[in-house]
């Protein structure tokens, strides 16, 4: 494999720096003071909320659109304000599917590198280092869409390791891989930034992924109404987490060994079966008579009943998305059949997919791998509002959420706005909200520190106790041990390789690039205005269910 070449590493400087989101009663940051040297790798700590990302977006120079933000003190890259020194930063985003902005990916590494005015001899050599640096082995012109959530996390770190700058921000770079996954991904950094000699900054809540190969871990204090207040502990990492453990958790941050504890389960479920499938195929391709779509993933048998948990595992690309949109009946199945038991289906059907909106959205809660697909409403607090009031319930439910999920010192900012792990907890609660009885969750934990990890987990639980059947996808081996139950893993070809109920199953092929293939956000979106012309959000509740 080739190697990167050496380039200028950048120098940071915050002093007495803040920043106030348009609409917002308090500052994201403030009184930030803080100096990276050139060459530096800084792992940025802090709980949800306490400004990381901001202070990421703003050194990479994209925080200057909003004309009725407030920013304050001086934020310097090499000593020129970070505003007025892109190039030097790449950043890497929370939310992969917000940086894929062409169509194949080879053109996609290509694009950053382009604007930079790299000579173009370079540029394609860079995109195949790039690509293989991260792991991301797939021909140049693969369809973007066509990429798991991992996978485009891969993707857009590949973009960022061809413009080569010197200031390298992640921003949680490993938080939807799987666990081979994390460790090529942070492989892939670590050899980046010693052939580069680069500036690095990387957020990330898991910190034994990074602990030892940074130099400095600078915590972020939360301040007023959970907002960032400044540098709470900076040192090396060694002495920050042995000297201050018992700080850092209680501060959310999840050192080294270290599992928050929850409220544990009082129910073993085991009640009427709700959904079931058998040799049942997923994909997202669209097939035709002659050239059926290949599938993502095949011979999958699912048994869920009330009050039970199925996590579905397997590393990136296996198809657990598309398998929870088709058990969500937001997908078609590719063959075989999703079915609704009478106790869900209630006249409605066997087949989820053929429900209409308001039938759907009664019976099964899905939440997105990408949390923004699902947001319809102006601010939190009309996000948490609208299903109830559209199914006609009662919103009793939304204060609590708001206070157990901690977003109710955000009730009137845009959902666009939060952070990353607080869109994911918003996006969570807008379907607990309604309360359906099977809810399929998407990654549900990422971007959680561990106390509101803690709450997410318990509160999971807690419905399943209450008679919720949930499916969830995941990377996160502690919320599946807390949720119990059932263990679906996918082969890393698409096949069913083991779990309960699953049986084993015949691996399928990788499906070819799918240059007919609707991405995920056009059938979720598709979705969305169907129910709302039918005059309701599609996160549903079922009635009868837990108030």
């Amino acid at each position: 494999m080739a190697s990167f070449q050496q380039v200028a590493p950048a120098a940071v400087s915050a002093r007495g720096w803040g920043w106030q989101h348009s609409g917002r009663p308090h500052k994201a940051v403030h009184d930030l003071d803080l100096e990276i040297a050139p060459g530096e790798r800084v792992l940025l700590l802090g709980p949800s909320g306490a400004g990381k990302s901001t202070l990421l977006h703003a050194l990479a120079g994209v925080l200057g659109a909003d004309e009725e933000a407030s920013e304050f003190g001086s934020l310097t890259i090499d000593g020129v304000p970070a505003a007025a020194a892109r190039g030097r930063a790449g950043l890497m985003q929370q939310d992969p599917d917000a940086q894929v902005v062409l169509s194949r990916i080879g053109d996609d590494v290509a694009f950053g590198a382009e604007n930079l005015a790299v000579p173009a001899a370079e540029i394609w050599p860079r995109v195949q280092t790039a690509l293989d640096a991260v792991g991301l082995r797939l021909p140049l012109d693969h369809s973007s869409s066509a990429l798991s959530g991992g996978q485009k996390q891969r993707l857009g770190l590949a973009g960022i390791l061809a413009m080569r700058p010197g200031l390298l921000l992640l921003d949680e770079p490993t938080a939807n891989l799987d666990p081979a996954g994390v460790l090529e991904v942070r492989d892939a950094v670590l050899n980046t930034v010693s052939e580069t000699g680069a500036t690095l900054v990387v957020v990330e809540h898991r910190v034994a992924v990074w602990a030892d190969l940074v130099d400095r871990i600078v915590v972020l204090a939360p301040g007023s109404s959970g907002h960032g207040g400044g540098v709470l502990l900076d040192g090396p990492p060694a002495v920050v987490l042995a000297q201050a453990r018992e700080m850092l958790a209680a501060a959310g941050v999840w050192v080294p060994g270290y599992v928050p504890p929850t409220r544990g389960r009082t129910g073993s479920g085991g009640g009427p079966l709700l959904l079931s499938a058998k040799d049942l195929a997923v994909s997202r391709q669209r097939g035709r008579r002659r050239h059926p779509a290949v599938p993502a993933a095949s011979g999958i048998a699912v048994a869920l009943e009330a009050g039970t948990a199925l996590s579905i595992t397997g590393p990136n690309g296996a198809g657990k998305s598309t398998l929870a949109l088709t058990l969500g009946g937001l997908m078609p199945a590719s063959s075989g059949a999703v079915v609704a038991a009478a106790p869900l289906a209630r006249g409605a059907g066997p087949d989820p997919f053929r429900w209409k909106g308001s039938a759907l959205i009664e019976r099964i809660g899905t939440v997105f791998q990408e949390p923004e697909h699902q947001f319809v409403t102006g601010s939190v607090l009309e996000e948490l509002q609208f299903a109830p009031k559209l199914l006609g319930h009662g919103g009793d439910k939304v204060e609590e959420l708001m206070a157990r999920l901690r977003l109710e010192h955000l009730a009137e900012a845009n959902p666009f706005t939060l952070s990353g792990g607080e869109k994911r907890r918003l996006s969570v609660a807008t379907v607990l909200a309604a309360s359906p009885q099977v809810l399929v969750l998407d990654e549900p934990t990422f971007g959680q520190d561990a106390n509101t990890w803690a709450e997410l987990a318990s509160l999971v639980g807690e419905l399943l106790d209450a008679g919720t059947a949930v499916v969830s996808v995941t990377h996160d081996a502690e919320f599946t041990e807390v949720l119990g139950g059932n263990r679906l893993e996918l082969g890393a070809h698409g096949g069913v390789a083991s779990g309960a109920p699953a049986p084993s199953a015949a691996p399928a092929h990788a499906a070819p690039p799918a240059h007919a293939a609707p991405p995920v956000r056009t059938a979720v979106r598709a979705n969305v205005q169907a129910s709302l012309h039918a005059g309701v959000q599609p996160f549903g509740r079922a009635p009868g269910g837990a108030a």
